[in-house]
């Protein structure tokens, strides 16, 4: 019998917590989300050409319908406004598949959710049904190479022109859907102020068509869309300016805040598939004349990473439901965030050693899980961002 918090539907897993009202829409989510999975291996997708994997994921996902999770209702979504919930559910499910499927779907929502806080009416017309339609494919631009935990260390430009325009100048690195995306969200500090004014932060939005915008491809250790994106003069029209002048970081932040306790369900996917292969393994590969499941040093081994998995979870929900609830409070996130990635690493490490020589075989479940799972403990916040956003908010400060 298979442990409750293993159950393939979240909604099944006694996490103990009150999903209230939502519990119907999560749990038809869940039904969904289950067809759309086993049909994944069909799609045949060679995730090393990133970007041919990414436009067909997007265009599966569209078909599906589970891109209208990441646009409000009024635009072409599922849901009156965009939950932390339901895209913890959808990621959890997709990342047990595959990390570039988890990418393809939630790079909808983070590249599109600026324009649905700051964008004008105009542009949300426009961009979102093609975003929950997968006509649109987007992307959300904010490290650079000296300002990565340190957003504030922005060096890219944008300098107003006349009729309430800019122009933008810099690069931006380690950019998920560089190159495979229509357009980008890109943050900039605001040129032509005072030398010994404070610095400012803006927003804007850039087709990938723009005059002046390329691009570099970025090679990481797990199949990913992911590289730099270089702005030299590009111009950005008055109407394609998010929110008001100075308000780029207030944004930035507003966007991480759906979208980062998502990351954490996307670690208890990796996590779910790490334990279903090893236990599997375990219960099936005869050592020493038994089962390796009998081993009491693999049991307890195992025992450790499925309690820390358990936690993970709850850490993980608690936290989306606060915030669909209206609380903002960071340190929830910060908490499921921090907990989920570090968890699922140890948890992969586990299945990696379960597997012994085949955990390191190209081709296995876990050796693709062992490289997904790592950037999780780095990208929208490292661990020890998360660490300083839970001190602060134990000493007040």
């Amino acid at each position: 019998m298979t442990a409750a918090f293993l159950d393939p539907r979240v909604m099944s897993r006694e996490l103990g917590l009150d999903f209230g009202d939502r519990v119907a829409g999560l749990v038809a989510l869940e039904t969904r989300m289950e067809a759309f999975c086993a049909g994944v291996p069909a799609l045949g997708v060679d995730e090393h050409d990133e970007h041919a994997a990414t436009r067909t994921y997007v265009a599966a996902l569209a078909k599906a319908e589970l891109l209208r999770l990441l646009v409000p209702k009024a635009y072409g979504g599922e849901r009156l406004d965009v939950e932390s919930t339901p895209i913890c559910v959808a990621r959890q499910w997709l990342a047990r598949q595959s990390g570039a499927l988890d990418t393809a779907f939630v790079m909808q929502g983070l590249g599109s959710y600026p324009i649905t806080l700051a964008g004008s009416e105009a542009l949300k017309r426009e961009l979102l049904p093609a975003i929950a339609a997968g006509d649109r494919i987007a992307a959300f631009a904010l490290t650079e190479p000296e300002a990565g935990s340190d957003v504030s260390g922005m060096r890219t430009t944008l300098t107003p022109t006349d009729g309430g325009g800019a122009r933008l100048s810099g690069e931006k690195c380690f950019i998920s859907n560089a190159g495979v995306a229509d357009s980008y969200v890109i943050f900039a500090r605001e040129g032509g102020l005072a030398p010994d004014a404070p610095p400012q932060f803006s927003a804007a939005w850039v087709p990938a068509d723009s005059p002046g915008l390329s691009f570099e491809q970025t090679h990481v250790i797990a199949p990913h869309p992911i590289g730099r994106v270089i702005m030299d003069d590009v111009a950005v029209p008055a109407a394609h300016r998010l929110g008001p002048v100075g308000g780029g970081l207030k944004l930035a932040l507003a966007t991480l805040e759906v979208f980062r306790v998502t990351v954490g369900a996307a670690a208890l996917g990796f996590a779910d598939r790490a334990l279903s292969e090893a236990l599997a393994h375990l219960s099936t590969r005869v050592q020493f004349g038994k089962p390796l499941a009998k081993q009491q040093g693999l049991r307890f081994a195992l025992a450790d990473v499925a309690t820390e998995h358990l936690a993970a979870q709850l850490l993980v929900y608690r936290a989306a439901l606060a915030r669909d609830s209206g609380d903002t409070g960071a340190d929830k996130v910060a908490m499921a965030k921090l907990y989920a990635t570090e968890s699922a690493q140890r948890v992969v490490d586990r299945a990696v050693q379960s597997l012994g020589g085949l955990g390191v075989t190209v081709g296995e479940a876990v050796e693709r899980l062992y490289r997904e799972v790592r950037a999780l403990r780095i990208y929208e916040g490292t661990s020890e961002i998360q660490k300083l956003v839970i001190a602060r908010s134990l000493f007040g400060r």
